[in-house]
């Protein structure tokens, strides 16, 4: 069977499972769709946090900057699971025994305000638009190949399908369909990469053969950082960003992972404390594999993807770059009229433009594998961009229904809530679908933005909500506004207003857009002390609940306060 048909098989049976779960599942109650009742296990929460975690950005776009930037692109790996450490051992167990369903709630009980709450809702709604956009993408760019239909079509069915389960299902639905999700693409991740691995080094275990050798005896990296210099590119295993900014971007991304609103949520849908701790170690392993595996599937896609195009004719290039021609993520222009492909790092003379976010999906044509595995794959990257996305627009509608609506209309019926939460998390899929046609930049990148946000908004409020009895709410609400205006403005500037300023000659203090969410914290903690430091400490009740959620014995069923 070709490629098509193998896609349209695989894709639809993931699909059909999905579905089938979500009605399954189906919530109904607010406690089933805020946070599935409450009882799931901690293996199938761990596995759910993991397929929330795995975003397309993850399966998709990770590995292609990898095998782009390099060494540079390690920044993305250490600071992802760097910040899922941080979060499992600093907050998810508090934030768990404190027994609120969304960060606004942990929010606006701890800081005692509404006016806390609202800036909290609207930080993140900035974070989960901003990330879902890059899911958006990713869906759109999986059909926009697979389904050979425009991107914007392919992003449309994705709509659907995430409205379907999302918010006929819920946090229940969508737990359960994570776990499936999961499944799926891990499995699409790991398949074709013992095949390449096979292939190119003889070891089957791939993180292994990124250090093994080629047919010939040569050592995998030595041969493509010679390849790669000789077409004038900087070696694969040296870096070209400065180290303060390579700091910076991963302090961003570690810290704005332990301030994301859909992965915090994740703790609380399990019965206990203890249950909490549990989970976030099974997801941690099951991340892993994926996170550990993905430097190698970066080299092994770049260095085919050199030998397949480079120096060839464009008559004879292989059937893989023509397929993805069509999608437009390619793009072939002889310059020097000489009828081949010349693939260089200048500008000016380079003749091949090949979009980041392709690089693992492409990587099964690459290498010639069966057509199997390239529907494999397909179903994989549906599962890694439709799993956070449901995760992420949950977020947005709870802060809208629980948070808001909820809140300041207290009497709400629990019938009228549910269609509510449903109504925007409807709301939240359209406008997540024009960000997928309309995206600011590629999926990693976008997704980095949100990083930043969550580090210059939440992080510094959540962790000092935790273990500080002495800010308070002008000192939380100063802090988060100021750490997410700076950090937006700044992001907006070199990258919409003025882009042609995007370089490190230009940034300030040599911080990338994608690092500069690390000065926004720094901005919100000094904000958070100093505002303070000059205003009422917070009251007696608010210290003492403070003291009791950082208290081991509590590790049982949570209270609500």
């Amino acid at each position: 069977m070709d490629i098509l048909t193998w896609t349209y098989i695989l894709v639809g049976l993931s699909f059909t499972v999905y579905i089938g779960i979500a009605i399954w599942t189906r919530a109904g109650s607010t406690k089933e769709f805020y946070v599935a009742g409450g009882g799931v296990s901690p293996l199938a929460n761990g596995m759910a946090t993991a397929a929330d975690w795995m975003s397309a950005a993850s399966f998709i776009s990770m590995a292609g900057l990898i095998s782009f930037a390099g060494y540079d692109g390690s920044v993305y790996l250490m600071g992802w699971t760097g910040g899922y450490v941080l979060l499992a051992l600093l907050l998810a167990p508090y934030l768990r025994k404190f027994g609120k369903f969304t960060v606004p709630d942990f929010v606006g009980d701890r800081y005692y305000s509404n006016k806390a709450r609202v800036v909290a809702v609207i930080c993140a709604l900035f974070i989960s638009f901003t990330y879902v956009a890059g899911q958006m993408r990713g869906v759109g760019i999986v059909f926009s190949r697979y389904l050979e239909v425009p991107i914007e079509y392919g992003v449309l069915i994705g709509m659907a399908i995430v409205f379907f389960y999302a918010v006929l299902g819920g946090m229940k639905g969508i737990t359960y369909t994570q776990v499936a999700q999961f499944c799926v693409l891990i499995f699409a991740y790991m398949v074709p990469a013992i095949f390449i691995s096979m292939q190119l080094t003889g070891n089957p275990i791939p993180q292994l053969g990124l250090g093994g050798e080629l047919a010939d005896g040569t050592p995998l990296l030595e041969k493509l950082d010679g390849v790669l210099t000789e077409l004038g590119f900087a070696a694969y295993t040296a870096g070209r960003k400065g180290m303060g900014d390579m700091f910076m971007i991963t302090l961003a991304l570690m810290v704005g992972t332990a301030g994301l609103p859909h992965v915090i949520v994740r703790f609380f849908t399990v019965p206990k404390v203890k249950d909490a701790r549990l989970s976030a170690g099974y997801a941690l392993v099951f991340i892993a594999i994926l996170y550990t595996t993905a430097p190698a599937v970066a080299a092994f896609g770049i260095f085919n993807t050199i030998q397949s195009t480079s120096e060839k004719n464009i008559s004879e290039l292989p059937v893989w770059v023509q397929n993805w021609q069509k999608t437009n993520l390619i793009q072939i222009e002889d310059k020097n009229g000489d009828g081949k492909v010349q693939y260089l790092a200048s500008p000016e003379t380079n003749e091949l433009s090949i979009d980041k976010d392709i690089m693992v999906l492409a990587s099964p044509e690459i290498a010639e594998l069966p057509n199997w595995v390239v529907g494999l794959v397909a179903a994989g990257a549906m599962a890694a961009a439709l799993s956070t996305a449901a995760g992420l627009l949950l977020v947005i509608s709870t802060s809208v229904s629980r948070d808001l609506v909820k809140n300041f209309n207290p009497g709400i019926s629990e019938k009228k809530e549910l269609l509510i939460a449903r109504i925007a998390a409807a709301g939240a899929v359209v406008l997540a679908g024009y960000f997928g046609v309309n995206p600011p930049g590629f999926v990693a990148e976008v997704v980095a933005f949100a990083f930043g946000l969550a580090a210059a908004s939440f992080f510094p409020v959540i962790i000092l909500g935790i273990f500080s009895t002495k800010i308070n709410k002008e000192g939380a609400i100063t802090g988060m506004i100021a750490g997410l205006v700076f950090t937006i403005g700044y992001i907006l500037y070199f990258k919409f207003l003025h882009p042609e300023l995007n370089s490190s000659v230009h940034w300030w203090w040599g911080i990338s857009p994608e690092g500069i969410g690390s000065i926004g914290m720094l901005i919100n903690f000094a904000g958070c002390f100093l505002v303070s430091l000059f205003t009422p400490a917070p009251p007696q009740q608010v210290q003492d609940l403070i003291q009791e959620i950082r208290i081991p014995k509590g590790a049982g069923k949570a209270q609500e306060h």
